[in-house]
């Protein structure tokens, strides 16, 4: 299994940005899909995953910012961020969960800054 994720990069506070997560290979008909991320100095923390059927979860400094959704045909999982701040700003990785087994995506650098 392989994930591609995409979408990073430098954005002003209050700005939106869209990253895209397409994984390959064996991929199973139940799994989750979502992004993790780590900011400067501190640990990896959730930010939201996703269920193929569609059950969400957040973390609870994103709620109400941030929208995820996944195209399961395409494999792929999506993380809308609005209203970004400061400290949004860390490098983001996706995830996939498999029976049992997890993937994680390459990184991908998000920065808000003005």
């Amino acid at each position: 299994v392989q994930l591609q994720a995409s979408g990073g990069g430098l954005v002003q506070p209050g700005g939106s940005l869209t990253l895209s997560c397409v994984a390959s290979g064996s991929i199973f008909s139940i799994n989750v899909m979502g992004w993790f991320r780590q900011g400067p100095g501190k640990e990896r923390e959730l930010v939201a995953v996703m269920s193929r059927g569609g059950t969400t979860n957040y973390g609870d400094s994103v709620k109400g910012r941030f929208t995820i959704s996944r195209d399961n045909a395409k494999n792929t999982v999506y993380l809308r961020m609005s209203s970004l701040k400061a400290e949004d700003t860390a490098v983001y990785y996706c995830k996939l969960d498999q029976s049992g087994r997890n993937y994680w995506g390459q990184e991908t650098q998000v920065t808000v800054s003005s």
